[in-house]
């Protein structure tokens, strides 16, 4: 009976704290990166022919999506690792990296070998490179450009998995923070060695800490140490994306507003904070777990296929047709992804990387609330 009940307080307590709002959000950071990537950057970089100069001024500063990427990975990624052992956490990333990756490369090498002749190269070595998704050690290309995202974040997982050994509490979270951002600062200066930054990630670190920052707002409330992290964290943000814009515009020839850039950067850690204080909360819906769900497999199948795509055929297809398809199509695909492929592997890798069920056991203890329910019985 216990049980029972124990189960079903744990049922009612995953769904009332699901956060739908950042489905959403990480939804529309992708489809920033897409637009980004058919609108501009393909263009502008010599990869397609077809250009959309209306709109390229506006999509050109799509690529921040993915920082917003980053800022939700912080705090999504702390959230799901919380209350777990390090190989129950290493089993949840392997389940939602992999499977959906795999395909990825494999579709995106066929495309490659059979229409992207002259566009892209490919070789087999490569394949089986990229399949590991550590090819950046090795220094092997992506078959995608797009995958570079992948190694920051993998590189993120394995300092969470090294936290999680240790053991993780409120404080020593916090404690981790500020070292990490200290660290960052240090890198930034010089002080530290170059090698350093292969952990650090200084271009990128602040919306890790961000993120992680605005989980333990939403889990213990907001503190003076919140107060001041978030801040810094949005300052070097700020500073260090200005600087990339410039690299972004030396390579495609074209100007980035500073203003802009500062805008956007401030306006993603202001939706995250609303969400971290629950502010958001009458925004969100159950069907964002859909939009959701797209994300990934749509981040990973969208780049050199989606060139391929609109370079062959944008010359017999009207162009605007032809983007508001391909993105629709890419849509299509990536849901398909994620119920035929993601959804039926995600549970037997979880069996085959996870903990095993000791001999007798018949369950885990559910786990610890994230706060007690107030005096009215809301969490």
């Amino acid at each position: 009976m216990n049980r029972g009940r124990d189960k079903a307080y744990e049922s009612r307590h995953r769904k009332a704290d699901r956060l739908y709002e950042l489905d959403g959000l990480r939804l529309a950071a992708a489809l920033c990166v897409v637009l980004f990537h058919y609108t501009f950057s393909g263009p502008v970089g010599g990869t397609t022919t077809i250009t959309y100069p209306e709109i390229s001024g506006l999509t050109q500063y799509g690529y921040l999506g993915v920082d917003l990427f980053f800022l939700i990975s912080g705090f999504v990624v702390l959230m799901s690792a919380w209350g777990k052992s390090p190989r129950a956490f290493a089993a949840s990333r392997l389940a939602r990296l992999y499977p959906a990756y795999w395909l990825g490369v494999a579709v995106t090498a066929l495309v490659t070998v059979t229409l992207g002749q002259g566009m892209f190269e490919v070789s087999p070595v490569q394949v089986l490179a990229n399949l590991t998704m550590f090819q950046s050690v090795a220094d092997v290309p992506n078959v995608d450009v797009v995958y570079w995202t992948l190694w920051a974040e993998m590189r993120f997982y394995f300092l969470i998995l090294a936290f999680a050994w240790v053991g993780m509490t409120r404080g020593r979270v916090m404690a981790m923070l500020w070292g990490w951002l200290a660290m960052t600062a240090l890198v930034q200066a010089g002080v530290l060695p170059g090698v350093a930054d292969l952990v650090v990630q200084s271009e990128f670190a602040h919306y890790f800490i961000a993120g992680m920052a605005l989980f333990m707002v939403y889990r213990f409330g907001v503190t003076w140490q919140t107060l001041l992290l978030v801040p810094l964290c949005l300052a070097n943000a700020v500073y260090r994306g200005i600087g990339y814009a410039d690299a972004v515009g030396r390579r495609y020839g074209a100007e980035y507003d500073p203003w802009v850039i500062a805008i956007v950067i401030a306006a993603a850690f202001l939706v995250m904070t609303l969400v971290a204080v629950r502010a958001l909360r009458p925004l969100a819906r159950p069907w964002l777990v859909t939009a959701g769900a797209l994300t990934y497999p749509l981040y990973l199948l969208h780049g050199h296929i989606g060139f391929v795509v609109i370079e062959r055929t944008g010359g017999v297809v009207d162009r605007w047709v032809l983007l508001g398809a391909l993105v629709a199509v890419m849509c299509l695909a990536a849901h398909a992804v994620h119920r035929w492929v993601e959804r039926p592997a995600a549970p037997l890798v979880r069996r085959l990387a996870g903990p095993r069920t000791p001999p007798g056991a018949t369950g885990s203890p559910p786990p610890v609330p994230a706060r007690p329910p107030d005096a009215a019985g809301r969490y």
